[in-house]
């Protein structure tokens, strides 16, 4: 259907859906997730072409896959073992019926679905099919779960993407995914802030100096503080969702990081550089995630909070430029600074930092790596 990032669909029927799913409850390697199906009959706009995606578990690349969208719809976790990560749903375009003028366009889709004789009878996957895929081990033992989800079978459902293969920009540009500004400063990033800025003070100068004029960031690669073989501090503020937070500076989250900008393990992203000084609300605590290599639930030692209105635009992560995955952003605790009573009208009266700008419509809330 070639769906751009502002298009209008549908999501098509149980029967419809499951006609297209393997007895795995699969479509060219791609789970359907249980939660996917409460969906149907609804209408939602694209949020992102998925024309490609991101793999930030072996690679650390961009990886293609075919016919498939991101609606602003994200992974509740009920129906693996109360997963929070929140990752936003693939879906393909054989799951979606273009809307058009606020009626269903009949002739507009390109996918053929079953003749009516065809799809009254049983399909080859059931809803119960559906839900017994989501688990690797056949459900047998509770304590040692192993889920299976679209994120742990990425790999089996994308093929990889190398970051120089130019086609992948165009088409990012063509779907509505970026802009023009957004290819021309990733291009210079790329080109010259990445390779010069980060080994020549002159070149980072002039880097951050062009954006200032620009309106855009400054290069946010940098290096932790604390040294090496030293532990790296740590606080627990005990934040609840709906609480009021302030963003420390990048410098001062440095102070927290290692030589490998890490933070009692967890990694702070360039990604998240844009956001620091900002303030936000907290939307969720995390501490149960399903570990993408073995499916197995695990959970934070040290407390991390997930914030509403952050996400990841991927314009700083060059093997993996414009991924439009949008992953939660997880913060330590020690990068955050509760914000008085006093001063919760500064988010209401328009002072809170935005998310950098992109192109077409804005995600609720996401991502980068742990």
């Amino acid at each position: 259907m070639a769906l751009r990032a502002g298009d209008w669909v549908e999501v098509r029927t149980r029967q419809e859906i499951l006609q297209t799913l393997d007895p795995n409850g699969r479509l060219d390697g791609m789970p359907l997730m249980p939660q996917m199906l409460s969906y149907c009959g609804q209408i939602f706009r694209v949020l992102r072409s998925a024309h490609k995606t991101c793999d930030p578990v072996y690679t650390c690349t961009s990886r293609r896959l075919q016919n498939a969208v991101h609606l602003d719809l994200r992974c509740d976790g009920k129906a693996y073992g109360g997963c929070q990560v929140g990752c936003l749903l693939f879906w393909k375009e054989a799951w979606l019926k273009p809307v058009g003028d606020g009626s269903v366009e009949s002739t507009s889709s390109s996918v053929e679905m079953p003749a009516p004789e065809q799809t009254a009878a049983s399909p080859c996957c059931s809803e119960e099919d559906v839900w017994r895929a989501t688990r690797a081990d056949n459900g047998q033992d509770e304590r040692d779960a192993r889920y299976v989800c679209q994120t742990t079978q990425l790999c089996e459902f994308t093929s990889p993407l190398p970051w120089w293969n130019m086609a992948q920009y165009i088409e990012d540009y063509r779907s509505g995914n970026v802009s023009l500004a957004d290819l021309l400063r990733g291009a210079l990033y790329v080109w010259f802030g990445r390779p010069l800025g980060r080994r020549f003070d002159f070149a980072r100068r002039l880097y951050d100096a062009f954006q200032a004029v620009t309106g855009g960031f400054a290069l946010p690669i940098r290096n932790g503080t604390v040294p090496t073989g030293q532990m790296t501090p740590v606080v627990s503020l005990d934040l609840k969702p709906g609480e009021l937070v302030r963003i420390k500076s990048h410098e001062e989250i440095l102070a927290t990081l290692d030589s490998r900008n890490r933070n009692r393990g967890m990694g702070f992203d360039v990604e998240e550089v844009p956001f620091c000084g900002g303030m936000y609300r907290v939307r969720s605590r995390v501490e149960r995630f399903i570990d993408e290599r073995t499916g197995r639930i695990k959970s934070l030692k040290t407390p991390a909070v997930i914030l509403e209105g952050v996400w990841c635009p991927s314009r700083f992560s060059t093997c993996r430029m414009f991924c439009p995955r949008a992953l939660y952003s997880w913060w330590r605790e020690i990068w955050l600074e509760r914000v008085p009573a006093s001063d919760s009208g500064e988010l209401a009266g328009g002072r809170c930092e935005s998310p950098p700008k992109t192109s077409g419509p804005e995600p609720g809330a996401v991502a980068s790596g742990r």
